[in-house]
């Protein structure tokens, strides 16, 4: 990042926090209480960018996979089909119907 727009030097706390200064929440848009996320660029350099709602967060995990080499999505799938699953003697046991497809979407 080689043009400097503005600068303000900060501390940070014991607990790792840091205030971003109001000059800076107003410009980027970040709301309070809100929700920021840092992305770190090829360069090393550290970006802030303001979150307003889950679709800001698309694109965070993609390509990282856990122990056994599963997707974000892949995991929450297969922890969703077994939820499903595990409610399925429950909803039988009250008289309900229970679409079996829908364990598997």
């Amino acid at each position: 990042m080689s043009d400097v727009e503005s600068e303000k030097v900060v501390s940070v706390s014991s607990r790792g926090q840091a205030t971003i200064p109001k000059q800076f929440r107003e410009e980027l848009g970040i709301d309070t209480p809100g929700r920021v996320k840092f992305i770190r660029t090829e360069e090393g350099d550290i970006v802030v960018r303001p979150i307003h709602s889950v679709t800001d967060l698309r694109g965070v995990l993609e390509g990282k996979t856990d122990e056994q080499g599963r997707s974000a999505t892949e995991r929450l799938q297969e922890e969703r089909t077994a939820d499903k699953a595990s409610q399925l003697p429950i909803a039988e046991a009250m008289g309900l119907s229970v679409d079996s497809r829908s364990a598997d979407q």
